[in-house]
């Protein structure tokens, strides 16, 4: 016998099953949401993009009051622990719950706590952790599960020392050594976190260098300013074992080399949350990094069951997250206004902040598309010599023809805030995507976002020169 009936269910609260949930819900669907903790928001509020984000600002702040002159009239420079400004974390982690709490309840969205698992293809049950259950009938399902850290079998990730990207918000002291093995979005995160923190840094990268989705340029200057923070980036590099003992973490590698620590922090992939999920039980299987395959409408190979967010991979981001479960909630709802995750502008939270939307220009070389650059370098900003924060710079990628934009790539204090700029002018059709947008458009000033305009102007001058070049010249009359 079914408890419970709805129109739709989505397995998961994070951002793709609110997206979903809400959306549906206007639409006049009755919607339920299952999740295994008692509050909502997933891994995004509680382990992953809220906590490490609050995390680093907090250690942000710290650093500016270390480093600025002014604040030496104050007092002198102050350390805190890992624990301490993990706590202001917490606060913002619970006022994010909060919000979502009486937004499901506002809009009744009724909240089943506990672990579903499908039982055909339109039933699912849920297992309380008292070890209650309960049936569950609904038209549609949405799976928006999330991912976890992937953990390598042959290391202890229950010794007191080895954490992942989810435990390490449980340390309960500050390492003066740090280890992370892996130099993605995560591993230099907390890279640039641990640094700020005084921590001697060993970031050991698997691959030639950092984050080779990157614009060459940017990845050269994230390494720069990482190795100014005192981090030892390491490339090229593979773990062969983890020794432990009660005093610390050895990591050896296949080059031979042994690197020692206070802790060691495994950030080298995430795997998606998809296992006693029952999916064997629809037809369903996961790849062996346990995500689903989706079409371009976010249905997996059964039609009414739906997923969206990490779950599915690309891109992984918990702004996308969100409007890949309203797309599905449309999609389900037969709406005629959708919204495609394509062209998604990534922000990474190092210390400085990097954000990019478009292509980069070994892309463009690639595709052998005739491009310009124009550059603003932030030491030229006004309201970067205001806040102190001169270091990074913003880079408009564009066609030497058309004069359209093909990329936009920052590094610098609030690089993943300004991004939304150009993202909006790229995503413009005909002659409004074009760089001289930023030239026909009055910018505040003083404001971070004045570098468009310095930017657009560097690039200019580059294709008037060259026009100016090719022009004949006039003869003496």
């Amino acid at each position: 016998m079914t408890d419970f009936s709805y129109d739709l269910v989505v397995i998961g609260s994070g951002p793709a099953g609110e997206g979903a949930a809400m959306n549906a819900v206007k639409q006049g669907l009755r919607v339920a949401v299952i999740d295994d903790r008692a509050e909502p928001g997933g891994s995004c509020t509680h382990l992953g993009t809220i906590p490490s984000k609050a995390l680093r600002h907090s250690v942000r702040r710290m650093v500016q009051y270390n480093t600025m002159p002014m604040f030496r009239s104050v007092g002198d420079p102050r350390w805190f622990s890992f624990p301490e400004v993990m706590r202001a974390a917490e606060d913002v982690i619970t006022k994010q719950v909060e919000g979502r709490t009486k937004g499901y309840a506002r809009n009744r969205v009724r909240i089943h706590v506990g672990r579903a698992k499908f039982i055909n293809s339109h039933e699912v049950s849920v297992s309380s952790h008292s070890g209650d259950s309960i049936k569950i009938k609904s038209n549609y399902f949405l799976i928006a599960t999330g991912s976890h850290p992937y953990q390598p079998n042959d290391i202890d990730f229950n010794h007191p020392l080895i954490f992942d990207s989810d435990s390490i918000l449980t340390l309960d002291h500050s390492p003066l050594n740090v280890i992370i093995y892996g130099a993605g979005v995560i591993g230099c995160e907390y890279a640039s976190i641990f640094a700020g923190l005084d921590a001697r840094v060993d970031l050991v990268n698997t691959r030639e260098w950092l984050m080779s989705f990157l614009d060459d340029e940017i990845s050269d200057a994230l390494s720069y300013h990482l190795r100014d923070l005192g981090v030892s980036v390491r490339h090229n590099e593979e773990y062969e074992r983890v020794e432990t003992s009660e005093n610390g973490v050895t990591l050896v590698l296949k080059s031979g080399k042994r690197i020692h620590g206070d802790a060691l922090l495994w950030s080298n992939g995430r795997t998606g949350n998809t296992q006693d999920l029952g999916m064997e039980n629809v037809g369903l299987e996961a790849d062996m990094r346990g995500q689903i395959k989706v079409n371009q409408d976010y249905q997996t190979a059964v039609p009414h069951i739906y997923a969206a967010g990490d779950v599915i991979g690309w891109p992984a981001l918990a702004g996308a997250a969100y409007d890949q479960g309203r797309f599905a909630a449309s999609h389900i709802c037969n709406l005629q206004d959708k919204y495609r995750v394509d062209d998604v502008a990534t922000g990474i939270w190092t210390i400085p902040e990097i954000s990019y939307v478009g292509k980069t220009e070994a892309q463009l070389t690639e595709q052998k598309i005739p491009y310009e650059t124009g550059r603003a370098y932030f030491k030229e900003i006004a309201r970067a010599h205001i806040s102190g924060e001169q270091v990074g710079m913003l880079k408009i990628l564009f066609h030497q023809q058309t004069l359209e934009i093909l990329g936009i790539h920052c590094f610098g204090a609030e690089a993943a805030e300004i991004i939304h700029i150009g993202q909006a002018i790229m995503n413009q059709q005909g002659e409004a995507n074009s760089i001289k947008y930023f030239l026909r458009t009055t910018f505040n000033y003083p404001t971070m976002a004045e570098a468009y305009r310095v930017a657009a102007l560097n690039g200019l001058n580059r294709v008037s020169r060259e026009s100016r070049r090719a022009e004949p010249k006039l003869k003496n009359s």
